[in-house]
């Protein structure tokens, strides 16, 4: 493949690729990325974070969501490109087996899932909604958790579930 010289900090890069350098769950990576690939089809194809889902691919469903930069966005609509120096937040990243993160624990208290297909969507945004520090009832937490859909129905049990840990945490 060829390549081409971009800079001291980004030895050969192949042709066609933009070096980005991305903080994902912690770790810091330079990777050489053609500038058409979303954010979601790195961490799921490039990464092997596989937590992160693809639904609709056209960010209305919320199961792709991470978070950047400790806010929530829809990952299948970002070029991952145009995220150069972020830092990266995924599922993967909020927690562990074992040792759970308290998100997680309260979706698994409050039975806040069924199928589990968007649950890792849900989990990211409820974290991106905690960190904006805006929602503190449950009609509040309702629409802004609104651009995540659960085709099981989950709602009123991932809403608690929500409600519980904003509640420890204020």
């Amino acid at each position: 493949m060829p390549t081409a010289v971009n800079s001291a900090t980004y030895a050969a890069v192949p042709i066609g690729t933009v070096p980005t350098t991305l903080t994902i769950n912690g770790e810091t990576r330079t990777r050489a990325i053609e500038p058409w690939t979303t954010l979601l089809d790195l961490l799921r194809e490039g990464e092997d974070l596989i937590g992160t889902k693809k639904g609709c691919d056209h960010g209305q469903c919320g199961a792709c969501t991470v978070l950047v930069d400790g806010r929530r966005i829809n990952s299948c609509l970002k070029l991952a490109v145009t995220l150069d120096g972020a830092d990266i937040t995924t599922i993967e990243g909020l927690g562990q087996p074992g040792d759970l993160h308290p998100l997680q624990s309260a979706f698994c208290d409050h039975d806040a899932f069924q199928c589990g297909y968007c649950t890792p969507g849900q989990i990211c945004s409820a974290q991106g909604l905690i960190n904006e520090g805006k929602a503190r009832t449950r009609d509040e937490v309702r629409e802004l958790m609104s651009g995540n859909l659960c085709r099981c129905g989950a709602y009123s049990n991932i809403v608690d579930a929500v409600l519980d840990v904003i509640g420890e945490q204020a």
